[in-house]
């Protein structure tokens, strides 16, 4: 379940952004109000885009009125991955032999992301069994001589994984320390904070997040730049994230694998919020941007999360991710000449000088769709003579794909309703198979920075508990979530659980049981940006 999106403080001015690959959108709300919405092209620089959305939202906002927080989300870090490109290239060290050596780490990842990614591979003795026991004594030597072998090469990003560590972290910890020990400049990602049970799914996670953090500190700092250009430099900065909370900018660089879906994310809760349904009805949301379009089911408001591994770029992770689906079909899709194929090329964030309407020379999906009389954008005269038969074969390709995509996010055949937010929502068909009401929310265009700015802060807790009782255990759990919530910004007197839950693990002794708990609370407005810094996350390097 994702945090209830029940607004700010009503006093509050509150700024969400969110980058995407062809707009920035922005919006300055108080309370369950939208005050003002801005979008702007996305900038190569990212810098400049968000800083002139910032400009725009908060121009003539009084200094003494100034934002509470300001709340980004972004599509880089899935951008990074999908493409390839800004990762960096990652140590892997595993601690768990002599068991798993037959699967050793990237063994499982595209062949061309791999190349990019992969560094020196190490495994030592250590470990444990599902039920705590040691597999072997952990190999200091070992993992020293790794430490120092990896400084030799120059690399900086080092992800350390180990058997069942969720159970008992112990191993990596060490490992982490010896590894600091030799080479001090390297920046180091446990797999036990990220992921859960599964060792090659939360390697992964682990790994990925190390080749992100380079990129990631690149992409915090332009946008605190961009807060202070925009004129937000004294409000604390946020990071979205994929659960639908946020966290402070300095743990967003540290965890930047947390904040992969968290534009989609936006979305959907940002629609449940615009549309009134929040805790209400269950519905489909489908967001449209220039280059994508994202699908997800909302059930009681909360964006459904997926019940299974997760790929991202073809790598299977193992970590907190919405059940989403999505589509290479959006307002800068290229479209053929007879109108029967809508992507998957995109001319992205350049779609305000290559489209028709702009006065451009390419067809895209926003110009048929100003064509077909569904938006009024641009002029509508640069388009006049594309053929009626390309525009109706569009529409009937887009109608057919958006149906396909709703009725593989619906849980059962009963009709839904349909919530369509994004840029790009004007080319959902007013009439859909399988949907009792196709609904446009208003601000629909800028759900996705609604949904930022009134996301909560929050802090979880998923690992396994032995040798206790299921009270001990959730009170356990839940005092490391509330530190982890206060770590990330939280307002320690605003806090709240809204999720916990329990499985026993009948095959371990001692009681074994997975505990899962979450707690949200709202950010510490006005406080500094490092409020909490005394007091990292768990796992924090």
């Amino acid at each position: 379940m994702t945090p209830s999106p029940s607004g700010p403080a009503p006093r509050s001015l509150r700024v969400g952004v969110d980058v995407g690959g062809t707009h920035t959108d922005a919006v300055l709300m108080r309370g369950r109000r939208v005050l003002r919405e801005i979008k702007t092209a996305t900038t190569a620089d990212v810098t400049s885009g968000v800083a002139t959305a910032l400009l725009a939202v908060l121009d003539a906002v009084p200094p003494e009125r100034a934002a509470s927080r300001v709340v980004v989300g972004t599509t880089h870090f899935t951008n990074a991955v999908l493409t390839g490109s800004g990762l960096a290239r990652v140590a892997a060290v595993r601690v768990g032999l002599p068991a798993s050596a037959s699967l050793p780490p990237f063994c499982d990842w595209p062949e061309g992301l791999r190349e990019t990614v992969r560094g020196p591979v190490f495994q030592v003795a250590g470990g444990h069994e599902c039920d705590g026991r040691p597999i072997a004594p952990l190999d200091e030597a070992a993992v020293r001589d790794a430490g120092r072998r990896i400084r030799e090469t120059g690399l900086r990003e080092v992800a350390v994984s180990a058997v069942f560590s969720p159970l008992d972290g112990s191993g990596e910890a060490r490992a982490a320390a010896l590894l600091r020990e030799v080479h001090p400049r390297a920046r180091i990602t446990e797999s036990r904070h990220l992921g859960r049970i599964g060792l090659l799914g939360r390697e992964n996670a682990a790994l990925l997040n190390a080749s992100l953090r380079p990129l990631a500190a690149r992409v915090a700092a332009a946008f605190r730049d961009a807060a202070e250009a925009g004129g937000a430099g004294d409000a604390p900065l946020f990071i979205a994230r994929n659960d639908g909370t946020t966290a402070r900018v300095e743990d967003a660089e540290r965890f930047p694998v947390l904040s992969l879906s968290s534009g989609p994310t936006n979305s959907m809760t940002g629609a449940a919020f615009l549309s009134g349904r929040s805790g209400a009805r269950d519905a489909v949301v489908v967001d449209v941007g220039g280059t994508t379009t994202d699908l997800g089911f909302l059930r009681s408001g909360f964006p459904r999360e997926a019940p299974r591994e997760v790929e991202i770029g073809g790598v299977r992770t193992l970590f907190r991710m919405p059940d989403l689906l999505s589509l290479a079909l959006g307002g800068g899709s290229l479209v053929s000449g007879d109108g029967a194929r809508v992507g998957p090329a995109s001319v992205g964030f350049r779609l305000p000088e290559e489209g028709l309407v702009f006065g451009g020379s390419v067809r895209t999906a926003t110009d048929c769709g100003v064509a077909a009389g569904r938006a009024e954008i641009g002029d509508p005269r640069r388009v006049r003579d594309l053929p009626e038969a390309l525009i109706r074969r569009f529409g009937k390709t887009v109608r057919e794909r958006i149906t396909e995509a709703v009725d593989r996010m619906k849980p059962d055949a009963r009709p839904c309703p349909l919530l369509v937010v994004g840029g790009g929502a004007f080319l959902v068909p007013r009439h859909v198979e399988g949907v009792s009401e196709v609904v446009t929310v208003p601000h629909a265009g800028v759900a996705n920075a609604v949904g930022a700015a009134i996301a909560r802060v929050g802090g979880e807790v998923d690992r396994v508990f032995h040798g206790t009782d299921r009270a001990e255990a959730f009170r356990r759990a839940e005092a490391e979530a509330r530190q982890r919530a206060l770590a990330a910004g939280a307002d320690p007197d605003r806090l709240e659980t809204v999720e916990r839950e329990d499985l026993p693990l009948a095959y371990l002794p001692g009681g074994a049981r997975r505990v899962r708990v979450r707690v949200v609370g709202d950010s510490a407005e006005g406080l500094s940006p490092r409020f909490g810094a005394g007091s990292p996350p768990a796992g924090s390097t």
